[in-house]
């Protein structure tokens, strides 16, 4: 008996009990379904945290104060970083591109009748927008004359237009913040949502100094952070070293006395949220398969009821010349036919759920923008397993059919 002979043997065995085959599959089904969709959903995460941190800039570099300190003993929680630190970072650091200080406040911005909170108010250096990588729609930024003189000047992003001046052209305009009066001198390119949905062009930018000064008040030089770029991913590395040797030096920290700052690289975040979703993806995947082992549980004793029931017909068909192996691979066909049906309709089922659930995150969150990802490497392992599934749980009622004795099968009633 050809090969062939046999699959059409062992489809035409399952055309007969349809009911049968499609509560068989049920198992496989959900198990294929389930999967695919919380991968699906991992990899949308992971590449929606990747596109992230590429419009941050994966070489970029944040610098955090930490405690000050004086001659080894904690002085207080006061930042430990001044703008000159970020100036120095630029110049003396030859793997560095660019760095910008950062100061941190907030409060409500005034125009005419008009009023806004925007989500950030910053206030940064000359090179923020290199590090950044950031453009300009119209205008200009802060020169280094603004930064000195604590200009009354701003940049704002593009939320700010509509909230503010509706069809007013900003360019020149005059706001409100915190009841100082400050000057738009340019508008940023549109940036988008990031990877939680929040607005990165509900922004306003001043000089450091403007924001320190006039409207903190503050009679420190002390800053909240430094903003770092890296020549190029390469040199990451090499960066972080060098403006970690060069603050030690100027913060007079001795050898085995506590850094008073912290260095981040967003390589090192990226690399670390993506082991996070990585595993979390590989852990849901892996509780969703005990549904496939379930299915193939039920796969093998659909077939093992399958070999009880046609046992005489096992008997005439050995009686008529078949052997063992025939028989064998009849129900092992029978069982990854079953399993790859089951998984071809799981895929479809998981698709689509991957699809259902990536719209009401994007609908739950607007402007996340959470893609959608079919992996078709991912989807040939879905079926790969489906078919291992059929063929581990299939092989022991198979191997049980094909060990039958002709003669006792015959006379099985």
């Amino acid at each position: 008996m050809s090969f062939l002979d046999t699959i059409r043997i062992a489809l035409r065995a399952l055309l007969k009990n349809k009911m049968r085959a499609v509560l068989t599959v049920i198992g496989v089904v959900i198990g294929i379904a389930a999967v695919t969709t919380i991968v699906s959903i991992g990899q949308g995460a992971n590449r929606l945290v990747q596109g992230e941190l590429e419009n941050l800039g994966t070489n970029v570099i944040f610098v955090i104060p930490g405690q000050t300190t004086d001659g080894g003993v904690r002085q207080n929680d006061a930042p430990s970083l001044t703008a000159a630190d970020a100036d120095a970072i630029s110049t003396e650091c030859p793997a560095v591109l660019a760095a910008s200080p950062l100061v941190f406040t907030g409060g409500q911005v005034i125009y005419g009748n008009e009023n806004w909170s925007p989500k950030e108010m910053l206030g940064v250096g000359t090179d923020f927008l290199l590090v950044r990588n950031w453009g300009l729609q119209a205008g200009s930024f802060f020169s280094e004359a603004d930064v000195e003189s604590k200009a009354k000047v701003c940049v704002i992003g593009q939320t700010l237009i509509p909230k503010l001046f509706r069809t007013t052209n900003p360019l020149g305009e005059t706001l409100r913040v915190n009841n100082v009066p400050i000057r738009v001198i340019g508008i940023l390119s549109k940036k988008g949502a990031n990877m939680v949905g929040d607005d990165q062009d509900n922004l306003l930018l001043m000089p450091q100094t403007t924001v320190r000064k006039r409207l903190l008040g503050s009679p420190m030089d002390n800053i909240h952070a430094i903003m770092v770029s890296a020549r190029s991913t390469n040199q990451m590395s090499t960066a972080t070293r060098q403006i970690r040797n060069l603050l030690l030096e100027r913060h007079d920290i001795a050898p085995g006395e506590e850094d008073d700052f912290d260095i981040t690289d967003m390589e090192e975040v990226a690399g670390t949220l993506g082991m996070i979703t990585g595993t979390l993806t590989l852990m849901l995947s892996a509780i969703a398969g005990i549904s496939l082992v379930v299915g193939g549980v039920g796969i093998m004793n659909i077939m093992l009821v399958s070999v009880t029931e046609r046992t005489r017909e096992i008997g005439i068909r050995m009686a008529l010349g078949a052997r063992g192996r025939d028989i064998l691979w009849q129900f092992l066909i029978e069982s990854v036919v079953l399993s790859s049906i089951g998984g071809v309709i799981g895929l479809a089922l998981g698709t689509g759920m991957s699809m259902a659930a990536t719209m009401l995150i994007n609908a739950y969150k607007p402007g996340t923008d959470w893609p959608m990802v079919v992996s078709f490497p991912a989807a040939l392992v879905a079926m790969g397993f489906a078919a291992a599934v059929g063929v581990f749980f299939g092989f022991y009622p198979a191997r049980r059919a094909s060990k039958l004795d002709p003669i006792d099968a015959l006379r099985y009633e």
